[in-house]
């Protein structure tokens, strides 16, 4: 399936030069959707994942999913003052400042074996502070899987230079 005819793109958001690409368009398409969950899948169904864990908002539509077709449970790393318990945060930078995520302290065992999920990498940032929560808890990171990747900004490298092995099921190029 060709999943790019699905991902609306949006000339000059949040700002100009910026195209943004909207995977709420795929998302609304119930025969996209799953087979994009499939294809998401399909590296993994021979690995025992303990826990996919999903980054807010977009990430935990994918990973629940996820954890569903791999028979997984499903962790939320979130933004700040969402989670009710114990937390681990990790503060990043974004482009206009920075922000946090924040994971349960008891959501990964040591040596847990995770799938870390989200809609689209870009420059990394969000991806590698989950991936920074789940070190801090002892997980063994088996990859991490991406929607979309915009490879200009170097997010998914960044990743593979941490030693992840990156996922995605399509590219844009620029962004």
């Amino acid at each position: 399936m060709d999943f790019k005819q699905f991902i609306r793109t949006i000339p000059d958001h949040p700002k100009p030069g910026i195209l943004f690409r909207d995977v709420t368009t795929l998302m609304a398409n119930a025969e996209a959707l799953k087979h994009a969950i499939d294809a998401m899948a399909a590296p993994f169904r021979a690995q025992k994942i303990d826990q996919v864990a999903g980054i807010d908002a977009r990430g935990f539509i994918l990973g629940g999913a996820l954890s569903v077709e791999l028979g997984a449970g499903f962790t939320a790393l979130r933004k700040p003052g969402k989670l009710p318990w114990q937390t681990y945060r990790e503060e990043y930078e974004l482009e206009y400042g920075t922000d946090e995520l924040h994971m349960h302290t008891d959501a990964i065992k040591p040596g847990d074996k995770v799938l870390l999920v989200d809609d689209l990498i870009a420059t990394g940032g969000t991806a590698g502070a989950g991936l920074n929560l789940l070190q801090r808890a002892e997980a063994d990171v088996i990859a991490a899987v991406f929607l979309v990747d915009l490879p200009d900004l170097g997010g998914a490298n960044r990743l593979r230079q941490q030693g992840v092995d990156v996922h995605s099921l399509m590219e844009f190029e620029g962004h």
